[in-house]
């Protein structure tokens, strides 16, 4: 993957045979091609990099006869005869005989009658579940997959093999991917060829496969090994192409954009921390030495500030934004609610009034008259600092001198929102803030285009916030809890994972529970509702007034995460914890505990023993790293990149960004020495990184700028 020094004309990019739409691909048509396409197999490399769900080894599934009473067991038979059976309360219980070569089984699926159209008799079935007694033994499904119908005799005799289980859908069921593997594969595999550009060296050096080697053991694994071995070499392809689609938008904005090289007089810096009531933190000291060192050269920064709740990112900020203004720039930090908005330019304005320091706050509410006033200044640069929402980058405001854009909260805005407040003419410097802790290596894979820097230290003197966990027995007394905050002057939040009731889920709702407590439970209290099917501005005037005290306790759904600061608060009740993330009840969290008085977070849940276990960890560390590190690994990474960051197809299908630190790292290492040598991968030897690249991740080459 190194760069050749020579300069000769480069190759063209060749349209692949894997780019043919899957519908020309014998045994699909038009509408299956329709279908396929629903679960993003568009193209006949769709279908070869379809990634497999799970993988069942044969050796390992129990003979049906050898079945007991409380066992977990996962067993592969023929459906010997179905039907659906009534039951006096009214359910529907959807019953299939499955019988392998040592005997016979009912697996029993209560409420779910509908799979009487799913499962046929003579159809291979796999199962996984407990084995219970009811009216014999029973196996009670959490899992099942129809490997293949009855006229699929072949799928018998593959027993001692893996068997491999892809995402599927109705119109696309299992057996129907399964059959396409089986009639396609062997001659799909050559083609992948085509996406080939490692080196034999560079193979050996990483210790992996060719890509039509790991795509085989990926899809057709004699042992679990191989199929872990072809998917290392996924893994790594796609960390490197996310890598180097970063490194080249790093570059761009970095070094082929003239940056501005920061002057600093500490006519502003040195008069702000003298006249702050507290001292700066050693992190906070070690991290502004790095933005100082990046907006003092003569490349653009481009730099993610990652901290914990309370670690102290605004004065950070506000100290980069003194730097460009002592040079006669501007700066401007973009939140992504109005309240937030309105929190820091209350906060910055305190700060700066020691140092007579004009600023202004731009938001859409704004009046017309106060709007045409502030967009006035900001364009004549009287206004140094400028504070808003979204709103800052709409073509009505006009930097004359943009010198750093802050955006804080950076995950609440998408990729390309993120990105506009630094494109001004200027060229501006970019700050981006964030207070959801993820681990390092997930922060190098979702921000490989801008470098890291960690406040991983809270000021001192900061109150732990007590965290417990409770049952729904024991509900009333956590509501004498927050009865008694209030009666003594705080606030509390309540925040439920349901805006309405669900006829799908028994869970608590926002606006039910809200009427129930103002009513019955909290009387005499003030009771504020807030979720996210209200108005934008229903919201900002429901947690107006909650910061202004004009509400005791505020129901809400998780659109209290991020963006409100009220000190009083002292007490966050979650109602099934069990439905939130780690990290997300750590940001709910972070939500009290902001002034001086004793805080609790209160967490009911009624998940069982693994959910309690999960739970446990918040009770017992207030590291917000560390429960970040946990939830990835409890929860696993989901949809990272989802369509509100990309617009597009999640980008780590194959990696674990847990597992594959180390891949990670060669993977970035690699890519950015490509960049560094060949920024534009125009030379030779970068032809077929490039080809690959266009073909395979256009979508990420749009979304970053750099196509």
């Amino acid at each position: 993957m190194g760069s050749s020094t020579t300069d000769e004309p480069l190759a063209p990019v060749s349209f692949s045979s894997l780019d043919r739409p899957i519908r020309f691909l014998k045994g699909v048509g038009p509408k299956r091609a329709e279908a396929l396409g629903r679960i993003r197999i568009i193209t006949v490399r769709d279908l070869l990099y379809h990634v497999p769900r799970r993988y069942d080894d044969a050796s390992t599934i129990s003979p049906i006869a050898t079945l007991d009473v409380g066992m977990e067991a996962t067993v592969i038979g023929r459906v010997r005869s179905r039907g659906t059976i009534p039951t006096r309360s009214g359910l529907r219980i959807f019953q299939a005989v499955v019988r392998d070569d040592s005997g016979m089984i009912t697996c029993s699926w209560p409420g779910q009658p509908w799979l009487d159209r799913r499962i046929r008799e003579g159809d291979l079935l796999l199962a996984t579940g407990p084995v219970r007694f009811y009216h014999g033994r029973q196996l009670q499904p959490r899992e099942h997959i129809v490997l293949a119908r009855a006229a699929d005799t072949a799928a018998d005799g593959a027993r001692g093999t893996i068997f491999v289980s892809y995402p599927a859908s109705e119109d696309v069921p299992q057996w129907t991917l399964r059959r396409l593997f089986d009639e396609h594969l062997e001659t799909l595999l050559p083609l992948s060829e085509e996406d080939e550009y490692l080196g034999d060296s560079e193979r050996r050096e990483l210790g992996l496969p060719t890509l039509p080697e790991a795509l085989g053991r990926l899809h057709r694994p004699d042992t679990l090994e191989q199929a872990e071995f072809g998917r290392r070499r996924l893994a790594f392809d796609e960390l490197y192409f996310l890598q180097l689609v970063q490194a080249r938008a790093r570059w761009e904005k970095a070094v082929a954009t003239p940056g501005i090289a920061h002057g600093r007089t500490n006519e502003f810096i040195r008069p702000l921390l003298e006249s702050l009531p507290f001292e700066l933190t050693a992190a906070q000291s070690r991290v502004l030495r790095e933005i100082v060192a990046d907006m003092t050269s003569s490349q653009r920064m481009n730099r993610l500030l990652q901290g914990d709740v309370g670690s102290g990112k605004t004065v950070v900020a506000l100290f980069a934004m003194l730097l460009a203004v002592e040079g006669g720039w501007q700066a401007a930090l973009m939140a992504p609610t109005e309240l937030l908005a309105e929190q820091h330019a209350g906060r910055i304005r305190q700060w700066l009034a020691p140092l007579a320091l004009r600023s202004t706050l731009i938001t859409g509410s704004a009046g017309a008259a106060e709007r045409r006033k502030n967009l006035a200044a900001v364009a004549a640069g009287t206004v140094p600092i400028v504070i808003g929402t979204h709103a800052l980058i709409q073509k009505a405001v006009e930097f004359p001198r943009l010198g750093l854009a802050v955006v804080d909260e950076q995950h609440r805005f998408g990729v390309r929102q993120r990105m506009a407040l630094g494109e001004d003419a200027s060229n501006p410097d970019v700050l981006v803030m964030s207070a959801t802790p993820i681990p390092r290596s997930l922060a190098l894979a979702l921000y490989g285009d801008l470098d890291l820097s960690v406040l991983d230290e809270l000021p001192p003197g900061r109150k732990a916030i007590s965290t417990r966990l409770y049952s729904p027995a024991r509900r009333e007394d956590v509501y004498r809890l927050v009865d008694a905050q209030v009666a003594a002057g705080r606030q509390a939040y309540v925040v439920f994972p349901l805006v309405d009731e669900s006829e799908k889920v028994d869970l608590l709702s926002a606006t039910r529970e809200h009427e129930r407590l103002a009513r019955d439970v909290l009387p005499e209290r003030r009771v504020g509702l807030v979720h996210g099917q209200l108005t934008t501005e229903e919201r900002e005037r429901v947690m107006r007034a909650f910061a202004r005290g004009e509400v005791d306790v505020l129901v809400a759904t998780s659109v209290v995460e991020v963006g409100i600061d009220v000190a009083n608060a002292t007490v966050m009740v979650v109602e099934h914890a069990e439905r939130f993330g780690l990290s997300q009840l750590h940001q709910l969290r972070g939500r009290v505990g902001r002034g001086s008085d004793e805080s609790w977070c209160l967490l009911i849940s009624e998940g069982g023993d693994e959910a309690a276990k999960r739970l446990k960890v918040l009770c017992e560390t207030s590291d917000g790293f560390a429960i970040a590190r946990a939830d990835l690994r409890i929860r696993g990474q989901g949809d990272l990149f989802g369509e509100q960051q990309h617009g597009t197809r999640p980008v780590l299908r194959f990696a674990d960004l847990l597992s594959d630190e180390r891949l990670l790292a060669e993977a970035r290492q690699r890519a950015r020495s490509l960049v560094d040598a060949d920024p534009r991968l125009e030379k030779a030897q970068s032809a077929r990184v490039r080809g690959v690249l266009e073909r395979r991740y256009a979508d990420r080459l749009r979304l970053f700028g750099v196509a």
